[in-house]
């Protein structure tokens, strides 16, 4: 006998948004299996018939953000006494003395945290850069695999590294490094193990040298010859502040950017996190190898590194996206929070007309996929993945707003009342689906207070 037929997936219209962002779905949008098949004009009904629907009167429906960069492990040293009111250099060097004490079990709380954290602030995509491998936590890539799984959240997990230490001339202390061949291997593990580079993929990874003062110039090669034998991606931190500037200078006799062409970095499939302090000539020579660039406003305003040049990358051919950047810099996981900062601090920087919440939205949708390398996430239109935050404006702090998608960003929505990832509800009123959070933070809290409330 021949086998039954799969039956086609359901059609689910989500039904006339209180605005929605993408022109001629004023209607709403239809989602079957894990994508958007069909943009509803206002006023209409759906060509075909849907199996469900939702009533999106409430909600403001935008493209599910994507995060870019972030350390999920520092959720456990968030505001710690020894880090704060401290620029990145004497920053790391503090929490570099506590951050060895992870445990397994603690790592796997701080990533389940910033996950869920991200995907309640409207986050679809969770890029992580994880440097971080000190004895026990060998296997911290499979971990957060694992956990983004159990989530539902789509995950973009960098292979990060550390292999020179201080006593070669590093920033980071010996213990917290491990050596060239090892960190190649376990990179090429990972990558044959989860990298998944089809459309519609839900982890993807790639690789991640932390910064000029804390890898050697081979890893940076060879990372890049092993990424493009995986056709996977690139990061590092680069331009985060002037401190990484005289570094570079001393170490390498050139500035961050020119290090970066000299080790084969400069190339399409390269996102850099922060890039602040890059010249005219930087901009454009990054610009035109198609260079991406992870804006991080709130931790850059928080250890006071800078303004990143948005405007003027973007302008020049850079893909720019947005990021949390880490717990313990930013001291939170909400990306909904940093489009509202990514506003504030450019308009400081360029004026109150040059960059808009519309602007700050596309970073964090549209130029963080580029930067990923994605064309499958990003936008509301038909073909894409059905990832999608919906947030309601009902607290007192949108009261009296006229425009609703501008005043998700300007008076500060925080939390969103419904996630959905490859078209599964990820977050349903405010709480994210199968997670206990109050338990979660019970523990996670409990963890972070035994091992760091003494240091």
């Amino acid at each position: 006998m021949a086998e039954a037929a799969e039956p086609a997936p359901r059609r689910l219209w989500i039904r006339n948004p209180l605005a929605i962002l993408a022109p001629g779905a004023e209607g709403g949008i239809v989602v079957q299996g894990t994508r958007i098949v069909e943009l509803v004009a206002a006023g209409a009904r759906p060509a075909a018939p849907v199996d469900e629907t939702f009533d999106a009167s409430r909600h403001v429906v935008i493209p599910g953000l994507i995060n870019t960069h972030h350390h999920a492990f520092q959720t456990l040293t968030r505001a710690h006494p020894i880090a704060i009111n401290k620029p990145l250099f004497p920053w790391l060097k503090a929490l570099y003395t506590i951050w060895g004490r992870i445990t397994p079990e603690a790592f796997r709380l701080a990533t389940r945290v910033a996950y869920t954290e991200l995907l309640l602030s409207g986050c679809t995509t969770a890029g992580d850069h994880h440097y971080l491998f000190p004895k026990g936590l060998e296997d911290s890539v499979d971990v957060q695999v694992d956990e983004a799984r159990n989530l539902g959240i789509r995950a973009f997990i960098t292979r990060g590294s550390m292999s020179l230490s201080d006593r070669e001339g590093g920033l980071p202390p010996h213990a917290l490094t491990q050596d060239d061949d090892t960190i190649l291997s376990d990179s090429e593990r990972v990558l044959n193990l989860f990298h998944d580079p089809a459309p519609g993929a839900m982890v993807q990874i790639g690789l991640a040298p932390c910064s000029p003062f804390a890898v050697t110039q081979r890893l940076m090669r060879e990372s890049a010859d092993l990424a493009a034998r995986h056709g996977c991606r690139l990061h590092t931190h680069l331009g985060e502040t002037l401190d990484e500037d005289a570094y570079c200078q001393s170490m390498f006799q050139c500035r961050p950017v020119e290090y970066l062409e000299e080790v084969g970095w400069l190339n399409d499939r390269v996102w850099l996190a922060h890039g602040i302090h890059f010249n005219d000539a930087e901009v454009a020579r990054l610009g035109k190898a198609g260079v991406g660039v992870c804006h991080c406003p709130t931790s850059n305003m928080t250890l006071a590194s800078g303004h990143c040049r948005t405007c003027e990358l973007e302008a020049a051919g850079s893909p720019v996206g947005l990021g949390v950047d880490g717990s313990a810099s930013n001291d939170s996981s909400n990306l909904m929070e940093g489009v509202r900062h990514a506003v504030m601090l450019s308009r400081l920087t360029y004026g109150a007309e040059a960059v808009t919440h519309l602007d700050a939205l596309r970073w964090a949708t549209e130029g963080s996929a580029a930067c990923l390398g994605r064309t499958d996430i990003g936008r509301i239109e038909v073909g894409r993945e059905a990832d999608l935050a919906l947030f309601t404006l009902d607290e007192l702090r949108f009261s009296g707003a006229h425009d609703p998608l501008a005043a998700l960003v300007l008076c500060g929505a925080t939390r969103a009342d419904r996630v959905m990832v490859a078209g599964r509800w990820r977050v349903i009123d405010g709480q994210p689906v199968g997670v206990d959070v109050g338990r979660l933070r019970e523990d996670h809290s409990r963890l972070a207070v035994a091992l760091f409330g003494g240091a």
